[in-house]
């Protein structure tokens, strides 16, 4: 299993990114470990906004590309429960991803 995230950062700003782990990578962008993302270090990683879960890496990094294609509004409405297909409906199967 694979998971696309969207985490808030202290400057409102939006990160996004992939993971077979998400509660261990959810722990390395808070806690600001070595591992963690250069991004989140900087910007500092304060919640965890919406996750999708997929059956493979493709899949997820797939999702991942699309939404940081998009604009910031966009993917705030991404967050506040938009569906995917609204922004992303024929660049990928937007059914093959479910919501966490």
């Amino acid at each position: 299993m694979y998971y696309t995230y969207m985490i808030r950062c202290k400057d409102n700003s939006i990160y996004t990114g992939m993971t077979n782990n998400l509660e261990k990578r959810m722990k390395e962008h808070f806690l600001k470990e070595k591992t963690g993302a250069k991004y989140t270090k900087s910007h500092t990683a304060i919640k965890l906004e919406v996750a999708w879960r997929s059956k493979d890496k493709s899949l997820a990094c797939k999702l991942e590309y699309q939404i940081k294609n998009l604009n910031k509004k966009q993917k705030e409405k991404l967050v506040k429960g938009e569906k995917l297909s609204t922004y992303l409906k024929g660049k990928i199967d937007c059914r093959r991803y479910r919501k966490v």
